[in-house]
């Protein structure tokens, strides 16, 4: 059975869509200057979201997005980030998932990297 596409990325900066489906933050730390009730979450997958070694040394840098990419996969085999991986999933079986991030470049985000994997890539 083909992987359905139903993982999307938004930055958390911009207003909730009907479309949205389930809101989910994939950032470990809450955004600056967003309220609880303006981000409409439906869930906050801390555990998801890269080690803080891994963020700072990857800093959003577009020439070490790949290098990230690959090393971010690997932190998420690991027991906690699988599990919260395996719930994110479990809202994309049911409709759209919203993954949400506070990255100025949503496209070079993890919110990318995870929304590649739920979609089957």
């Amino acid at each position: 059975m083909a992987a359905q596409k139903n993982a999307r990325v938004r930055r958390i900066y911009d207003d909730p869509e009907n479309s949205d489906g389930t809101r989910v933050l994939v950032d470990r730390v809450w955004p600056r200057g967003v309220s609880k009730e303006k981000a409409e979450l439906d869930d906050w997958a801390k555990a998801v979201a890269p080690s803080t070694e891994l963020r700072k040394w990857y800093s959003h840098d577009p020439e070490k997005f790949e290098e990230f990419s690959r090393r971010y996969r690997e932190e998420l085999k690991a027991e906690e980030p699988a599990e919260a991986l395996e719930s994110l999933r479990g809202y994309a079986k049911k409709g759209r998932l919203t993954l949400l991030t506070a990255a100025k470049r949503d496209d070079i985000s993890q919110a990318t990297v995870l929304a590649t994997i739920i979609n089957g890539g």
